[in-house]
């Protein structure tokens, strides 16, 4: 394979000089020793690019993680939804595919009319009246709705629940280290956040809904806690769960950010994926990224064009709302394309499938030995947090052998210990989730196999 590689001896070593660093190997250093070859990939010297494809194909079917040869009940922030054949056959088109973040006010309209009708059904899930045209996923999306916050109500106190799913939390952290906000985090008490030792003035205070154990928070409670100390309210919501619940806007929420990869989206190993960003008309002026305006041509035809073009790209830099953020425009296309063919009902009944899949396994676990809801009374819609009696990694490794991807591991999202499961042995907590995909012939498989498996 070194036939492939384009860079010279003395470019390699123009890098490495830059990074301080001595040879190659000390570049990969970081990598776990168990994860790295001893050897080389025993492949043929010049071979052809077909040969090369076939063979690595090969290796990679011997992967039972992939969603297509499991069972997959995993979720915590990526969902096996149905991808309906309407979505890629129109978000497929070169005329989106093509498409990247629109730099000219007024170019691709009808992608930028797509972008639009986007915007609007966001607003409309999230019960908020401003949606952007979208940002890089969930968790940046919060930052950004952090660092709205904190320049809206003037104060740098950020509290953040420890319901928010564990890799929002870092990436909220990580970027506090230079913003310098200060983060505080609360725990959980029963499933569900504690609030009760929140005092004094915050600028942010973050709460997510369902949390990332499965629990429904108390909203109204929230937001009179933001009316208490004058904080703004932002929601990390699952975008679904408003087919069923009631729209964070609905209670009085100043923001909401949550993950759109559900929407149109494969899980592809992680990304790349869509955050989702509404708030007040109040805070329009301080939203991250592009916002699509409806107008019109100087011949009076209806027209569309990017506008509050608050990033560093249009603007001088440090008058921007942000230096990080941009819209992922095909996957919000392929929203578009998906939250219109579901439609109002549609899209009721995709929550109601999650949510009654979600009650069924739950009901199931009931008379399991081996695994056991983690918080039996806590009202949960599509996540669902399991005690197990063996290590939950052991029980994902032996479910994978019976067919099944059987949920995450708790103790892989956090890095050692964890505020929202300060009552349960982490390594025994396995975070399983339900979508409208999951039979109840496949649940009740799942509810066999997981007997054994946690044993």
């Amino acid at each position: 394979m070194a036939d492939y590689l384009p860079h010279t001896e003395a470019e390699l070593a123009s890098m490495l000089g830059f990074l301080g660093l001595s040879s190659t190997a000390e570049l990969f250093d970081a990598v776990p020793t168990a994860l790295q070859l001893s050897r080389g990939l025993d492949m043929a010297d010049g071979l052809p690019e077909p040969d090369t494809s076939v063979r690595f194909n090969e290796l990679a079917s011997k992967n039972l993680g992939s969603s297509d040869r499991l069972l997959c009940f995993a979720g915590s922030g990526a969902y096996d939804h149905e991808l309906p054949p309407v979505v890629r056959a129109l978000a497929s088109r070169s005329e989106f595919v093509t498409a990247y973040t629109p730099y000219q006010p007024e170019v691709a309209q009808g992608v930028l009319q797509a972008i639009f009708e986007f915007q609007t059904m966001i607003a409309r899930i999230s019960g908020l009246p401003v949606a952007n045209a979208s940002l890089y996923d969930g968790a940046t999306a919060l930052v950004e709705a952090v660092n709205l916050g904190v320049a809206s109500s003037g104060s740098s106190r950020v509290v953040l629940s420890s319901g928010v799913h564990p890799h929002w939390r870092q990436v909220v952290e990580t970027f506090a280290q230079g913003t310098g906000h200060e983060i505080e985090v609360v725990g959980l008490k029963d499933g569900l956040t504690d609030w009760s030792a929140i005092e004094g003035t915050c600028g942010v205070i973050v709460v997510a809904q369902p949390n990332y154990l499965g629990g429904l928070e108390d909203l109204d409670a929230v937001r009179a806690l933001c009316d208490q100390t004058g904080a703004l309210m932002v929601v990390a919501a699952d975008p679904v769960a408003s087919g069923v619940l009631k729209s964070p806007g609905a209670y009085g929420a100043d923001v909401m950010v949550g993950e759109g990869q559900g929407f149109g989206t494969a899980l592809s190993f992680g990304g790349p994926y869509l955050g989702l960003f509404a708030c007040t008309t109040k805070e329009i002026r301080r939203l991250p990224g592009r916002i699509v305006g409806e107008t019109v041509d100087v011949e009076g035809r209806r027209a569309y064009v990017t506008t509050l073009r608050t990033r560093e790209q249009d603007i001088r830099r440090e008058k921007a709302t942000s230096n990080v953020c941009t819209n992922q425009t095909l996957m919000a296309v392929a929203a578009s394309i998906q939250l219109g063919w579901l439609g109002t009902e549609g899209f009721r009944e995709l929550a109601l499938a999650c949510a009654r899949g979600t009650r069924y396994l739950a009901n199931q676990l009931s008379s399991s030995t081996t695994a056991k809801l983690l918080h039996p009374n806590m009202s949960t819609f599509r996540e669902l947090a399991i005690r197990t009696n063996a290590p939950a990694s052991l029980v994902i490794e032996r479910m994978a052998a019976k067919g099944f991807l059987a949920g995450i591991a708790a103790s892989s999202l956090t890095r050692g210990s964890d505020p929202s499961l300060d009552d349960a042995d982490l390594n025994h907590v396995l975070l399983a989730s339900v979508t409208e995909r999951r039979t109840a012939a496949e649940i009740d498989a799942y509810i066999l196999a997981l007997e054994e498996a946690a044993a």
